[in-house]
């Protein structure tokens, strides 16, 4: 847990982009950890699909709006991929680390799996899969499958 901890805090430290939540602080004491993010008022985008509520689902999320969260949601793993120093994989791309803001604006959370990479690597080597199951990439658990890349988030995003 401290590993994550410390790899989230380096990771999302040094990203800028709309679509990725900020990190505004952190406190560590002793086995006690905090990450201190912006305010996001609409929480989850798992909360949305899978509210077993129509309404909420129907009305506030328009198909407008449903494809602009999808557009969010790739710009801001675009920028991981392509726009940072070095690219960032997630590795735990689902609904539940979509975070909603006041305007129904999503934002990447999350980055306690993520991994930091050179942007010429192709293909990164883990000791062990990474993510959640439903939505992890078939790579990340048999190398029978390929590389592990970026495109491993991209088939979380769906």
């Amino acid at each position: 847990e401290g590993e994550a901890f410390i790899n989230e805090v380096a990771t999302i430290g040094l990203i800028h982009h709309a679509n990725i939540v900020q990190l505004l602080g952190f406190c560590s004491e002793g086995m006690r950890r905090a990450l201190i993010y912006e305010f996001m008022p609409n929480e989850s985008l798992e909360k949305y699909i899978f509210s077993g509520d129509s309404n909420i689902f129907q009305n506030l999320l328009v198909p407008e709006k449903l494809l602009d969260i999808a557009l969010g949601i790739a710009r801001g793993m675009e920028y991981l991929h392509q726009g940072c120093n070095q690219r960032i994989l997630h590795f735990d791309i689902k609904p539940h680390n979509i975070l909603l803001d006041y305007n129904f604006n999503p934002k990447i959370s999350d980055f306690g799996l993520a991994k930091l990479c050179a942007g010429d690597q192709s293909i990164v080597t883990l000791t062990a899969a990474r993510g959640t199951m439903g939505y992890i990439a078939p790579e990340l658990y048999s190398r029978n499958f390929g590389g592990i890349s970026y495109k491993s988030d991209v088939y979380s995003f769906g």
